[in-house]
C-alpha cells in the first residue's frame, strides 16, 4: 500500500523503483526487529557496567558491594546477550545504531529504572526463570515499547520504521512469550519470509496493481459515480485497487480474507468511515463477478 501510495505509475522503470523500494523497505524491517532487541542488550551491558563500577569504589558502602543483582542475571537477558546468531546479526549490520545514538540507552535504562515493574520485579534478589520472562515482557510492554523519545527517534531514522514499528513489537513480544530457558540457536533470529514464494506475493501483487491500476480505478468509478471523485482519498482507492487484484489475479487467496485484509489495514490507516465505504464497494465488485462468472478462485470455500 505504501509503495503504491507512493509510485507513479505503470512505467517500466517506475515498477522497477517501486519493487526495490518494497524490498528494501521489507529488510528495513528487520532491521528495526534487530535494533528493538539488541537495545535490550544494551541496557543489560549499561546495567552491568555501572554495577561494576560500583562494586570496585573507592569507599564504597555494604550495599554497594552487595547490590541487588537480580537484573543482571535475568536469564532471558542471559539468553539475549549470549545468542551468536542474534550478536553476528547486530555486528553485520550496516550502522551501530545504539553506538551511536548511545543517549537512547541512557533514556529506556532511566525509564526502567523509574518504572514500577522494575522496582516491583527487584523487590527480591532471586526469582525463577519464568518470572524473570514476565518481567522482560512486561518491561518491553509498559517501557519500551510506548517511549515517546525511542518513537520519535526510529520515526526520524527512517522513513518506514513508524509503520513498522507495531508488527515488530508484535512480533517480538511473541518470541519472549514463547521463550524457554533452553532457547538458542535462531530462535531470536527468525526469518524475515517464511518462504521465497511468501517474499514473491509481495512483489507480484506490487506489480499487478501498478500495470493495471487505471482499469482497476475505472471499474471502482463505474460503482461511485454517485460520489465526488475528490472524496475518494487516494489510500482507499490504492486498497480497492489492490483487492481488486486479488480477486482477478490471486486465485488461491479467498475472497473473504482479501476483504477483510483490507478492511482492517483502512482501519488503521484511512479515514474512519473508510471502511464502511470500502466494504460497499468491494462487495458490489464481487457480487457482480459472481453474477457474470469472472471471479477468478480455485478450490474449496474460496468465495
Amino acid at each position: 500500500m505504501q509503495t503504491l501510495y507512493a509510485s507513479k505509475g505503470g512505467e517500466s522503470d517506475n515498477i522497477k523503483i517501486s519493487e526495490k523500494f518494497l524490498l528494501q523497505s521489507l529488510d528495513s524491517m528487520y532491521d528495526l526487529f534487530i535494533a528493538q532487541l539488541s537495545l535490550l542488550i544494551e541496557v543489560h551491558k549499561k546495567s552491568k557496567d555501572i554495577l561494576d563500577k560500583t562494586q570496585n569504589k573507592l569507599l564504597a558502602t555494604k550495599e554497594e558491594k552487595n547490590p541487588n543483582a537480580k537484573f543482571i542475571n535475568n536469564e532471558v537477558l542471559t539468553l539475549l546477550s549470549t545468542n551468536e546468531n542474534l550478536l553476528e546479526l547486530i555486528e553485520d549490520q550496516k550502522e551501530n545504531l545504539w553506538y551511536l545514538d548511545f543517549e537512547y540507552i541512557d533514556v529506556i535504562f532511566k525509564s526502567m529504572l523509574k518504572s514500577d515493574v522494575y522496582k516491583d520485579y527487584m523487590s527480591t534478589k532471586i526469582s525463577t526463570f519464568k518470572e524473570d520472562k514476565t518481567f522482560i515482557i512486561d518491561l518491553f510492554t509498559e517501557v519500551i515499547a510506548p517511549n515517546d523519545k525511542l518513537y520519535d527517534y526510529f520515526e526520524d531514522k527512517r522513513i518506514t520504521w513508524l509503520d513498522d514499528l507495531p508488527v515488530v513489537n508484535t512480533a517480538i513480544l511473541k518470541i519472549l512469550k514463547k521463550v524457554k530457558a533452553s532457547s538458542e540457536g535462531k530462535f531470536f533470529t527468525p526469518k524475515l519470509y517464511k518462504d521465497m514464494e511468501d517474499r514473491d506475493f509481495g512483489v507480484d501483487l506490487l506489480k499487478k496493481t501498478t500495470l493495471n491500476q487505471t482499469k482497476f480505478s475505472e471499474e471502482i468509478g463505474s460503482k461511485t459515480k454517485n460520489w465526488d471523485a475528490d472524496r475518494i482519498t487516494k489510500i482507499d482507492t490504492v486498497l480497492m485497487q489492490m483487492a481488486i487484484c486479488e480477486f482477478q489475479r490471486f486465485p488461491s487467496i479467498p475472497v473473504k480474507v482479501t476483504i477483510n485484509e483490507y478492511l482492517e489495514i483502512a482501519k488503521e490507516y484511512s479515514t474512519p468511515k473508510s471502511s464502511n465505504f470500502i466494504n460497499g464497494i468491494l462487495d458490489k465488485i464481487v457480487k457482480e463477478y459472481t453474477k457474470e462468472g469472472n471471479l477468478n478462485k480455485i478450490g474449496r470455500g474460496l468465495m
